[in-house]
């Protein structure tokens, strides 16, 4: 806290209003000992000053009267120069009303509940007598201490504005109060009293100074006199009033002190404050950074240098381009600034790439905020940049990582099909062996009929194929690749995978069914290995569930398919025992299954995969016993834009 000590400056005021007052004190005595002629000279120069302020605020009445009726030939409407007479009312009390007047002299229109008299009605008939208007207003007479001040208007329509002022008001307002306790002062023509202001009766011979008041008045005079006292007492009377304005200084001057001591105790609380929101800012690990609508830079906070590898006095004040920026992608951020520049003012997020001083290149997740001033003024943007290479990688990874899992996946299941699969291989394997035998016996017993021959290479050619085909499809199924998207049919899809399992559903002795869908099916955006594998999951777990349970005729597993809205619905409807109500809210999880010998991590691929095409997997009872599987995938034209940017994302990330 400051200290109570008193400084040099603090005493100058007071050494100042004791100096006032001395000279003041000084300055009464001389005039005290002042002989007569300068008490006259004196009156006369206060009745002058006197005389000056009231014709001043008598012109300043006429100049409204004047701009009124100026205002009104110049056409603005009469309720807005009745609205500029009543803020003149409020601003001048001597004035108690304002009345417009039509050519024939009719009333038309009033300000203030002052009504017309009969000479402010005389005073009316004589302006629209002389036919022409005037440069000021014409005064009319005087009539209880009130007089009217009349202007013609200069319209098509004619007629005359007056205005009414009250002459004793005028004397209270406009005389201050030193004349007043020195001086009577009165308005008055040949027959009578006009206006006083007098503190009390003055006497007989006292000195008296009169000076003309015509104009504005015709035929007054102003005249002040002197009240009848002793000198004494009147310095006396001012001396104390200068005392005590003297005593009203120094208390201000003590007041302004202790305000001023305040104000230095407040401004040591926001410089306190301004202190710790600083530190604050300084000790944030997000990065800060202000701009104005331009983009150039208003403020950093430590952690935004220490995140681009540069000092704050190289990047405060610069304008676009930013060293900061990356040189590849420099378009884009330019056209990224100009857009918040035109755009309007909400917040947004955005990925950017940032180059440090040393040249590394590190990825930054932006967030812009609209930066308002205390007026509510949108002023720039307040931007909070977090570094997120590292998560970008740790994303990538983990993305690798699911690939690898996917084909591990389809791996595993390859296994589980191993015996059926070389089944189907050992079937156009074996008819090849017994076309060629029955060739070379042919061949052999001289028999070699061409056609015979013929027709035996084509069976075998025919055999091959299919064997090419069944290794063919389990080398798309099991191989290491990138996910592509592509528009499929997924009928096709799921054809495709029943005739996999075409083999081991006979092992089982499980009926595959696929429900064909009414109408054809729009497109979905996906991968087609991927989709497939899921299908292939979900069908071989439904087998399975139905081959635990004791044989029966007409068991079926059935895939339909349907759209739904801006989706399509793939549904495995197996015949199996169901899904055991404590394992219900966590089957997808990892390690969780209803197999004695399964790893619980299938149908956790088959959900990352469905999620992956922006789909959702789940599952509920069948109603005639078992487990329907249900998946929703959206159609090519309703995800298409989603799924483009995500690829565009994740190859960008796989780039970088």
């Amino acid at each position: 806290m400051p200290s109570r000590r008193w400084d040099v400056l603090s005493l100058v005021p007071l050494a100042a209003i004791v100096a006032l007052v001395a000279l003041v004190g000084a300055l009464v005595w001389v005039v005290d000992r002042s002989d007569g002629e300068r008490a006259k000279a004196k009156i006369a120069t206060d009745a002058l000053w006197v005389e000056q302020t009231l014709r001043f605020q008598m012109s300043v009445d006429e100049d409204m009267l004047v701009r009124l009726a100026l205002d009104a030939a110049s056409g603005v409407a009469h309720e807005v120069l009745k609205a500029r007479a009543r803020l003149h009312i409020a601003a001048n009390p001597e004035m108690l009303a304002v009345h417009w007047f039509d050519a024939e002299g009719r009333l038309v229109s009033a300000v203030a509940e002052q009504r017309a008299g009969e000479a402010e009605m005389a005073l009316v008939a004589q302006v629209l007598r002389t036919g022409t208007a005037t440069a000021r207003p014409i005064y009319g007479q005087v009539e209880a201490g009130v007089v009217a001040m009349a202007q013609r208007l200069a319209t098509v329509e004619g007629g005359v504005v007056v205005a009414s002022v009250s002459l004793p008001i005028m004397l209270d307002r406009h005389i201050p109060w030193w004349i007043a306790e020195q001086y009577g002062v009165r308005l008055a023509d040949t027959r009578q009293t006009l206006a006083e202001r007098a503190r009390r009766p003055v006497a007989e011979g006292a000195p008296q100074h009169r000076i003309s008041f015509d104009p504005p008045l015709a035929g007054s005079v102003l005249e002040i006199t002197a009240y009848d006292g002793s000198p004494i007492v009147g310095n006396t009377a001012l001396m104390g009033a200068i005392v005590a304005l003297a005593a009203f200084a120094i208390l201000a001057l003590l007041v302004v002190q202790r305000n001023a001591l305040s104000r230095r105790r407040a401004e040591e609380r926001l410089r306190a404050e301004m202190a710790f929101r600083r530190s604050m800012e300084e000790s944030l690990t997000v990065g800060l950074r202000a701009k104005d609508h331009a983009g150039r830079i208003l403020y950093v906070n430590a952690a935004f240098c220490k995140l681009v590898d540069l000092p704050a006095a190289d990047l405060v004040g610069r304008t676009p381009p930013m060293p900061y920026w990356s040189p590849e992608g420099m378009e884009d951020t330019l056209a990224r600034q100009r857009r918040l520049a035109e755009g309007p003012a909400v917040p947004q997020s955005f990925e950017s790439r940032f180059r440090r001083a040393d040249g590394t290149l590190i990825d930054v997740q932006v967030y812009e905020a609209p930066l308002i001033d205390a007026q509510g003024r949108h002023q720039g943007w307040m931007g909070s940049v977090i570094d997120i290479t590292e998560a970008k990688r740790a994303a990538r990874l983990a993305r690798a990582q699911d690939e690898s899992l996917a084909r591990t996946g389809r791996l595993v299941t390859l296994g589980e099909m191993a015996s059926t699969l070389a089944h189907e291989l050992n079937q156009p394997l074996g008819a090849i062996a017994s076309y060629a035998a029955g060739g070379l016996n042919l061949m052999d017993a001289g028999r070699a009929d061409p056609a015979l021959l013929r027709t035996a290479f084509e069976k075998m050619a025919a055999q091959s194929r299919r064997a090419g085909l069944i290794i063919r499809r389990i080398q798309d199924f099991v191989k290491k690749r990138a996910p592509h998207f592509f528009p499929l049919d997924l009928a096709e899809v799921a054809a495709d995978a029943i005739g996999l399992l075409a083999a081991d559903a006979r092992e089982m002795r499980v009926r595959l069914v696929l429900d064909p869908p009414e109408a054809p099916l729009p497109p979905v955006l996906a991968d087609r290995i991927l989709i497939e594998q899921v299908l292939v999951n979900l069908v071989r777990n439904g087998m399975e569930a139905m081959a635990e349970e004791p044989r029966r005729e007409g068991g079926a597993l059935v895939v339909r398919l349907a759209c739904e809205g801006e989706a399509v619905r793939v549904e495995v409807a197996d015949r199996g025992a169901g899904i055991p109500e404590a394992l219900a809210e966590r089957l997808f999880d990892p390690f969780t299954s209803t197999k004695s010998q399964g790893m619980g991590m299938g149908l956790n691929i088959c959900r990352s995969i469905v999620e992956l095409h922006h789909g959702t997997l789940a599952h509920a009872p069948n109603p005639g016993g078992g487990t329907v599987f249900r998946i929703l995938l959206p159609v090519a034209g309703a995800a298409a834009d989603a799924r483009h940017s995500a690829e565009l994302a994740a190859e960008a990330g796989e780039d970088r």
